[in-house]
């Protein structure tokens, strides 16, 4: 088969039961995960600075800065650093995390990036990074760990970095117990299934049908990553209940909760199969809706759901805030969501100042 017809994942045999064994063979487990995005808000505020350092270390390094050449190619070598280190703190290390690590590799040796100063470049990433949880982190046990979480994982990059180096020298892969790997796939594609299964059941509100908002960040780097690659736009939407406490004050609870599903029915009618759509607490609800430009989910989605939610309730009616990122630059998740949750209380405010008016 033609290699352009293959990603790199498929070109060297790695799949997710090949990714867990290696993460089995480093230790690291769920709670490194955890504990490396743990510290990721406490990164992002100085992680340009941090950026910025690395690079002047870089460049005063001959052989690399002539690698460079240029402003605007280190412009763009800054960007691809920051989500470099920020994907080191995501807590998500899945098949897409994996083929991004493989292409740093297939992309530095194309370039003429000797090994050498690839690790040196790593090393110098590393030291800043120690000095950044040496800062932030002053109980020397939690220290600890946290670096050796990091050191795990950096192993576990280069590990893959380096077999994109060594393919890159030969002319074809071997192919070897093709049987075998096929019988392992089938079983991995079996265990896949069911534990999709079992997780959905475990991923959804149980009032309003539709995802927890505990699987919304795991769903947010995921979407953001996919559109990315595929430069397409993604659009936030954050929607809140009019005088939900009011209702709950006036006509009880259960009222609101009767409320509450028919919301969560109406955004789930609306949807396409490819939307996340989150309660993301009391009366509020985030909703990921890839390929999807801010214009088109105002003027067609969410026309769509003020109709469904009006067809089931015409006294109820939602306050909404959409953000857009993409498809050229994207932002990250977290900021997205807070931009959404001011841009929704603003229409809120709007709403509440055009209905006093009305009343005078």
């Amino acid at each position: 088969m033609n290699p352009t017809e293959q990603t790199l994942l498929e070109q060297m045999r790695i799949t997710e039961f090949e990714i867990a064994h290696r993460k089995e063979l480093l230790l690291l487990d769920e709670r490194d995960f955890a504990l490396l995005a743990s510290y990721r808000p406490k990164i992002e505020p100085h992680i340009d600075a941090l950026v910025d350092k690395f690079y002047t270390l870089q460049t005063g390094i001959t052989e690399i800065a002539l690698l460079i050449g240029d402003a605007d190619t280190l412009t763009r070598l800054r960007a691809a650093q920051r989500r470099y280190i920020l994907d080191l703190f995501s807590g998500l290390y899945d098949l897409e995390y994996v083929n991004n690590r493989l292409r740093i590799g297939l992309v530095h040796k194309r370039i003429g990036v000797e090994p050498k100063l690839y690790l040196a470049a790593i090393n110098t990433l590393k030291g800043l990074l120690i000095e950044d949880i040496f800062t932030q982190i002053d109980h020397e046990p939690d220290r600890i760990t946290m670096l050796t979480a990091l050191d795990k994982l950096f192993l576990f990059d280069i590990t893959l970095v380096f077999e994109t180096y060594i393919r890159s020298l030969v002319s074809e892969i071997e192919s070897s117990k093709e049987k075998s790997e096929i019988y392992a796939k089938s079983l991995e594609e079996k265990v896949r299934e069911r534990t999709q299964q079992l997780e959905e059941m475990s991923r959804t509100d149980a009032l309003t049908g539709l995802l927890s908002v505990r699987h919304l960040q795991e769903n947010l780097t995921r979407t953001l990553r996919t559109c990315q690659r595929r430069s397409e736009p993604v659009v936030i939407a954050y929607l809140d209940i009019d005088d939900f406490k009011q209702i709950n004050d006036s006509q009880g609870h259960q009222r609101g909760d009767e409320i509450l599903r028919i919301v969560g029915d109406c955004i789930r009618k609306v949807s396409r199969a490819e939307d996340c759509c989150f309660r993301y607490g009391g009366d509020e609800f985030c909703l990921i809706l890839p390929n999807c430009n801010e214009e088109q989910a105002r003027d067609v989605y969410l026309q769509r759901l003020t109709n469904a939610l009006a067809e089931q309730i015409s006294d109820v009616t939602l306050s909404i805030g959409l953000v857009q990122t993409g498809p050229v630059q994207f932002d990250e998740g977290n900021s997205l969501i807070r931009l959404a949750d001011e841009r929704m209380y603003a229409a809120k405010k709007a709403m509440k100042l055009v209905n006093q008016n009305s009343t005078h």
